[in-house]
């Protein structure tokens, strides 16, 4: 759907439909008609009077959320109609909000349809006393950041079969390609030769090869370095240790932080951000087979720590290690490494299906991050590593343990897992996403659609943006 700025007053905008946001009905022309149809400004309520060529959305708050659910509400009943272009007056709205509430309120995912609906060629014309530059430079970001979001989306809706490992290096070399990145692809073969055993380790009952992902944006005179990393899990069946059957479907969704990463990285050229961006996939598929990795193994990951394994469906973090391990040898003077990944349900359990949790040593780096998060419209919260539970990872027969040895605090020993693979140097600048809850949920939600959300996409984008000021 194409989005405009229109220089006009709304009354004399000429359109086949208005979207009304309102939080209250008692000066609203059509007060008594809504009143008859029991219409409240509540979130996510929405009417169409077609006779007046109108569609009333409620809206509770004036924040980022509540503006962006009703934009989303206003658009999925605009493209319930054969209506073919809409207006929407800006007034007190935030732009941010509208535009991307409205971009991501309209995706559909139907590749899998024998039956699909025509694609239909609609506008939202938003309606401002003046076109400013800030206004312009709002639009065009929000709608490169919505775009972003649905193309991480539609990685994650793709099922198994059609994008494993070697897909998602070629989706990385077209992500290269369109935005001018530096792109290198790695093999099983480069895995061995580096001392990558973990990760190798997980794919290596899979028909299809493991790649290594690594994406450069290099802009002149960058301000900071960031190294992002993504889990890219295309599909889990928990190896050895399988999964239930009723928990295997859906696992097309662990590759959703490689999928994160890769939508990340085409946005930021076209956001032209002075920093150095390096986003490292480690993608891989988890199967069972006569080579599977077996609970029990001793694995060496890249920097010489020795990890038993008790579970082989603990295997993100082994991929993640071996990743972690490469971007700190290969990039230097980095200022900040984040990686994301679906890597607990014990995190969803913890925070609910919404919420990301966010784990790292630096108390201060953590709460920038949550703020950033809440600003771009995602929930977060940080989870706070111990000393007690480090204990619980903790091994007989090697330096740790791929699973606690407890039930409890699953999404925490899993980030201090991680946090063995971090340098010395680098505690202090590494943050852990996990994104298990928002990433993927059966059930749309707000501006989120059924499936993907391309959780992780806007806020670390929107803490990129903040990095230069």
């Amino acid at each position: 759907m194409k989005i405009n700025l229109i220089e006009k007053n709304i009354k004399k905008t000429k359109s086949d439909i208005e979207i009304i946001i309102v939080s209250s009905i008692e000066k609203v022309e059509d007060k008594n008609i809504l009143e008859t149809l029991g219409f409240e400004p509540k979130d996510e309520a929405v009417i169409l009077l077609p006779e007046a060529r109108k569609i009333y959305v409620g809206c509770e708050n004036s924040d980022y959320d509540s503006i962006a659910i009703a934009a989303s509400a206003g658009i999925k009943k605009f493209n319930s109609t054969k209506f073919k272009n809409a207006k929407i007056s800006l007034e007190k709205l935030s732009l941010k909000a509208l535009v991307e509430g409205a971009s991501l309120g309209s995706y559909t995912f139907n590749k899998y349809k024998s039956k699909k609906e025509k694609s239909k060629k609609q506008e939202l014309n938003i309606c401002v006393d003046k076109i400013t530059s800030k206004l312009q430079k709002t639009l065009n970001e929000s709608i490169v950041i919505s775009n972003a979001v649905n193309r991480t989306r539609d990685m994650v809706n793709t099922t198994p079969e059609d994008f494993y490992p070697g897909v998602m290096a070629n989706v990385a070399k077209d992500i290269a390609d369109e935005s001018n990145l530096h792109c290198k692809i790695r093999g099983e073969e480069y895995l061995e030769k580096n001392d990558m055993n973990a990760m190798l380790s997980v794919g290596r009952a899979s028909v299809h090869e493991s790649k290594l992902i690594h994406l450069s944006y290099k802009p002149k005179n960058a301000k900071k370095k960031v190294v992002l990393i993504g889990k890219g899990l295309t599909y889990d069946s928990g190896g050895l240790s399988l999964k239930p059957a009723d928990f295997m479907v859906t696992m097309k969704l662990d590759k959703s932080g490689g999928c994160a990463v890769l939508g990340i990285m085409s946005a930021i050229a076209k956001l032209n951000l002075p920093v150095e961006v390096h986003g490292i996939v480690g993608a891989v598929e988890n199967m069972i087979g006569g080579d599977a990795y077996k609970p029990d193994d001793v694995l060496t990951a890249k920097n010489g720590k020795t990890i038993e394994v008790r579970n082989t469906d603990a295997e993100g973090r082994l991929v993640l290690a071996d990743c972690l391990c490469y971007a700190q040898e290969e990039i230097k003077n980095i200022d900040y490494i984040f990686d994301y990944a679906t890597l607990t349900g014990a995190c969803v359990v913890g925070v609910g299906q919404y919420t990301t949790g966010v784990m790292g040593n630096n108390t201060n780096l953590k709460r920038e991050v949550v703020a950033n998060a809440l600003d771009a419209g995602e929930y977060a919260t940080s989870l706070p590593f111990n000393r007690f539970l480090r204990k619980t990872i903790k091994s007989e027969v090697a330096d740790i343990c791929n699973v606690a040895s407890t039930r409890y605090g699953g999404a925490i020993t899993a980030g201090l897992f991680l946090e063995n693979f971090i340098s010395e140097e680098n505690k202090e600048k590494w943050v852990h996403f996990d994104i298990a809850g928002p990433a993927y949920v059966e059930k749309a939600w707000g501006y989120n659609p059924y499936g993907g959300s391309g959780a992780g996409v806007r806020m670390t984008l929107e803490f990129l943006k903040n990095i230069q000021k």
